[in-house]
C-alpha cells in the first residue's frame, strides 16, 4: 500500500523553508500532496490559483508531489485522496503549541491520520511569507529566501501598489 502524506498551508508565498519541509517529505511518503488551504484569518497577497501555480513550478522537479488547494477541514481532504499523514514543519517553539492544538483536533475529527512533525533546517528557522513579504515589500534582498519564479512574482506585486 502506498503512503500518501498532505502537507498543507498558505504557502503566502512558498519559501525555501516551505520547499525543505516538502522536498523532505517527499523522500519518506510515496506521494505528497502539497494543498494551499485558504485561511480565513490571513489576507493574502497571492490568489490560491497563482500560490499552486508558483509551487507547481516549484516542485517539478520532484515526480511524487502533487499541487492542489482545499478549502474546509485538512482532515477531511486528506481522507479524500487517501492520505494516512499530515506533514507539518516547525521552526521554534511557539510553532509546537500552535501545531499541538491543531493535531490534538484533527486527531479528534480523525484518529486515523496521522501528523508527521519535521524540524526545519536551521538556516530556514526564522523564515515565514509574512517577513519575505515585508522585505520584499521595501526592496530588500530576498533571493536567499525564495525561488527565483516567487522573487520575481513578489516584485511585480510590489512595483503594481
Amino acid at each position: 500500500m502506498a503512503s500518501i502524506a498532505v502537507c498543507p498551508g498558505s504557502f503566502d508565498p512558498i519559501t525555501y523553508g516551505h520547499l525543505d519541509i516538502i522536498t523532505r517529505g517527499a523522500k519518506v511518503f510515496d506521494e505528497v500532496f502539497v494543498v494551499v488551504l485558504s485561511n480565513s484569518s490571513k489576507k493574502p497577497l497571492f490568489s490560491v490559483e497563482e500560490r499552486t501555480e508558483m509551487i507547481r513550478e516549484v516542485t517539478k522537479h520532484l515526480p511524487n508531489v502533487k499541487v492542489d488547494s482545499f478549502q474546509g477541514l485538512l482532515v477531511d481532504y486528506a481522507s479524500s485522496v487517501g492520505a494516512s499523514a499530515i506533514i507539518r514543519g516547525l521552526r521554534a517553539v511557539s510553532d509546537f503549541e500552535y501545531e499541538m492544538q491543531i493535531t490534538s483536533m484533527n486527531r479528534v475529527l480523525n484518529d486515523q491520520i496521522e501528523t508527521f512533525f519535521i524540524m526545519t533546517n536551521s538556516q530556514y528557522s526564522f523564515l515565514s511569507s509574512s517577513i519575505v513579504k515585508e522585505v520584499a515589500k521595501y526592496k530588500g534582498k530576498i533571493s536567499e529566501l525564495v525561488p527565483p519564479l516567487v522573487e520575481k512574482a513578489l516584485m511585480e506585486k510590489n512595483t503594481v501598489k
